[in-house]
Parts: structure tokens; C-alpha cells; sequence
């Protein structure tokens, strides 16, 4: 919440200048600075409002934080099996090599 300047000093001279008494012009300028004051204050709902808010984001984080371990247990998934893929075609061209260079041509 921004923060108001208000000179009380030149709102009463001119409150003065106006014809209002000179203590009437300082209580007319004090009650308008705490009006500004109390308008600066959070009120209860306002409070109620943010914890809504702060809510709604942590549902939205929670289902963004499932969405990402659905998608990290895909990413696992295809890893494990190209693991197995690259360990069944290194074994196919082991064997290949082991049959070339150290069986016997019959």
C-alpha cells in the first residue's frame, strides 16, 4: 500500500486564507491526514481476500507439481527402455565381433 503525502501545515493556511478560523483549518487538516492514515490500513478483508489468494496459488502449485511428476515418470519410463535397447544392441554387436574375430571360419 503506497504511502500519501499530505502537508498539513499548507492544507490549514490554505483552509485560513479560505475564511475558516485558524483552529477549525488545523482540526479540518488533521482529521483529512488520518483519513489518509486509516485508508493506508489492511482491514480484516483484505486479509481474508490475500489468504484466498495465497490458497488458490497453492492448489495451482500442487497441481502444476503433479502434472511435472506424471511427466518426469514418462521421461524415467522411456530411459529405462532405451537402456534396454542400447544394452540388447551392444550385446547383438558384441556377439557379432566375438563370431568375426574369434570363431573359426567353418
Amino acid at each position: 500500500m503506497g504511502q500519501f503525502a499530505f502537508d498539513t501545515l499548507q492544507a490549514s493556511e490554505e483552509l485560513e486564507s479560505a475564511g475558516i478560523s485558524r483552529e477549525q483549518a488545523k482540526a479540518i487538516s488533521l482529521v483529512v491526514r488520518k483519513s489518509h492514515e486509516v485508508a493506508d490500513v489492511a482491514t480484516k478483508a483484505d486479509i481474508i481476500e490475500l489468504k484466498r489468494d495465497i490458497a488458490d496459488v497453492r492448489k495451482d502449485m500442487e497441481i502444476v507439481r503433479k502434472d511435472l511428476q506424471l511427466e518426469m515418470s514418462g521421461i524415467r519410463a522411456e530411459q529405462k527402455l532405451m537402456r534396454w535397447m542400447l544394452g540388447a544392441g551392444i550385446l547383438g554387436i558384441l556377439s557379432l565381433v566375438v563370431k568375426a574375430f574369434l570363431m573359426p571360419a567353418l
